[in-house]
């Protein structure tokens, strides 16, 4: 079974770009896999099976990710870039 994710990037003043990452997406594995990617290094990739500490496997041809007014929760986990670093977002934080 699939741990879905997403990936929420702010792109403009009420922009978010959502990437979707098929498997994998528990914090355990995204935080760190994630941390040797940039925010344009996933927005380039624009829909992700798989995010490893190597290398972004990505769907090809790749459906452009969906925009919502802020971060939002989907799938199981949503992973924004604060502060410098990936963290897993929560609503109300």
């Amino acid at each position: 079974m699939s741990t879905r994710a997403q990936i929420a990037i702010q792109t403009g003043p009420s922009q978010w770009a959502h990437i979707y990452c098929h498997f994998d997406g528990y914090p355990s594995h995204m935080l760190p896999a994630l941390a040797r990617w940039t925010p344009e290094d996933i927005l380039a990739a624009r829909e992700i099976r798989h995010v490893s500490t190597d290398a972004l496997d990505c769907f090809d041809p790749p459906r452009a990710p969906v925009i919502h007014p802020e971060p939002r929760c989907d799938f199981c986990h949503t992973y924004v870039f604060a502060q410098g670093r990936w963290v897993e977002w929560r609503a109300g934080r």
